[in-house]
């Protein structure tokens, strides 16, 4: 890798360069990417990037200086609050995204009962095994211990009892999702919430994914459950406005039921010779860009607008989950609360599958086994897929057909059969690089079919594929 330009380059050469560095990315724009980007189109993406820039320098850091930070701000936590049905007394804070959000409602959490039950010096939080991600690097990094509980084999929602029963002297802090990510369910919300007053904990509706889309779907009569603040017992809740508010990257918002609660987020410093130090979020300087494009993006779609999104998006999700449902070889894992959708194979590798699909110009996202939820594919529907139906359902039913004889590879059946004398757990940092490169990732990146190393990372228990990708990742960026 070539150091920067000493004597600095031309425009021109600056945005060739930058071009050329998106040669492998995956083309989002046609319409045929099911994760990750959230596409609202040409017209209101130019909107987004226009007062992106036009806030671009301004610096969160300070309030006092960025005034017009502060009035967004409190202008999008207002909406935030009044479409999650929040009362007076609800407030909120604009965060880079959904982990940020959650983390800072675990932060909340944690330090609130630090002051109330200071006994509790190891504190927990119980997730149903379908809770982000997110939830388990924020008990990394806040030293909050996980406990996990397994959720409903059949819908694949948070078991009221199952997680009740997991309450201890240390319990902080539950979980709950709307929806989760993978099955696009809805825990239920109220039956936590009862959980919670009862025992006097802290309740979390992680609505990143739906906590914005969800609202809509129940205005189009589709039967969405309570899970905002109308419901006894939730605390706080993550929503993400770079999801289906089709916002710029860097847009999510945490909302408390009331401002006692949130204080506990707030971050101050005077211990040090400087400028004053007092945050709202993680972190300190920050760019006013995303919240400006957040602000532009929501008033130009506007209610009616994501309303009628919400309803060509409702009519594109029946019509997938109805047609993976009634396809020979493939199996609906549950019916989905919202636009996201997971199915699996009952023929082939469901990773092939995902090869066979992305060669075709799509994106579908793998999801590995865990607990009682098998490997799956994972699809989240966004108004650019809309209208692809038909020919997404044609694709997948000649690449279901096509993966049928295809074989697992060598080292995925080496692993299945239990790499026989070898300790997993007890891997080295050179014994992981070689399992890495027999599974054809080598440090300069990834090669173009991923079956066999999904194959292999869903054969190795999950502490030994994180090790896997810590160790890839460690190399990767070197």
């Amino acid at each position: 890798m070539a150091p920067f330009s000493k004597s600095g380059m031309s425009r021109e050469d600056v945005f060739s360069r930058l071009q050329a560095f998106r040669q492998n990315d995956i083309k989002w724009q046609d319409g045929r990417v099911f994760g990750y980007i959230f596409d609202p189109g040409q017209a209101v993406q130019d909107i987004a990037k226009q007062a992106y820039t036009m806030f671009l320098s301004e610096n969160g850091l300070d309030f006092s200086v960025f005034q017009s930070l502060l009035i967004l701000e409190k202008e999008l936590a207002a909406i935030g609050r009044r479409h999650l049905r929040g009362d007076a007394d609800v407030v909120g804070n604009f965060t880079s995204g959904g982990t940020e959000s959650i983390l800072l409602a675990v932060k909340a959490a944690r330090d609130y009962y630090r002051s109330i039950r200071p006994e509790i010096t190891a504190p927990e939080m119980i997730l149903p095994t379908t809770a982000h991600a997110a939830f388990h690097k924020a008990g990394h990094y806040l030293d909050v211990n996980v406990v996990r509980v397994a959720v409903d084999p059949t819908t694949f929602r948070a078991d009221p009892a199952a997680i009740e029963a997991a309450i201890t002297p240390n319990t902080i802090l539950l979980v709950g999702s709307a929806p989760s990510y993978s099955h696009g369910v809805v825990d239920p919300i109220a039956d936590l919430g009862r959980i919670a007053l009862d025992h006097e904990l802290w309740l979390h509706t992680d609505a990143c994914m739906g906590g914005f889309l969800l609202p809509y779907f129940r205005r189009l009569g589709a039967p969405v459950p309570d899970f905002d603040f109308t419901v006894p017992g939730v605390s706080s809740i993550s929503m993400d406005l770079h999801k289906y508010a089709y916002t710029p990257k860097g847009a999510s918002l945490v909302l408390y039921r009331h401002k006692d609660l949130r204080k506990h987020q707030l971050f101050a410093c005077s211990h040090w010779i400087g400028y004053t130090i007092v945050n709202n979020a993680v972190q300190s300087s920050k760019s006013g860009g995303p919240m400006a494009a957040a602000w532009a993006v929501l008033n130009t779609i506007g209610d009616d607008g994501y309303l009628d999104i919400a309803r060509k998006k409702l009519g594109a999700t029946q019509k997938i989950a109805g047609g993976i449902a009634a396809m020979v070889g493939l199996r609906l894992l549950t019916q989905p609360d919202m636009c996201l959708i997971s199915f699996t194979t009952t023929q082939g590798s469901v990773f092939h599958l995902v090869d066979e699909m992305n060669a075709r110009g799509w994106y579908i996202q793998p999801a590995l086994s865990f607990d009682n939820s098998p490997a799956h594919v994972h699809l989240s529907i966004n108004a650019s897929n809309v209208g692809r139906e038909e020919a997404l359902l044609a694709d997948l039913k000649e690449c279901v057909a096509k993966i049928g004889t295809m074989p697992t590879g060598d080292l995925v059946q080496l692993v299945q059969s239990g790499l026989v004398g070898i300790d997993l757990a007890g891997l080295s940092e050179k014994e992981l690089a070689d399992m890495l490169a027999l599974a054809g990732i080598r440090d300069e990146g990834l090669p173009h079919r991923m079956a066999d190393i999904n194959g292999v990372l869903n054969a190795l228990p999950p502490n030994v594929r994180e090790q896997l990708l810590v160790t890839f990742v460690n190399n990767l960026f070197s």
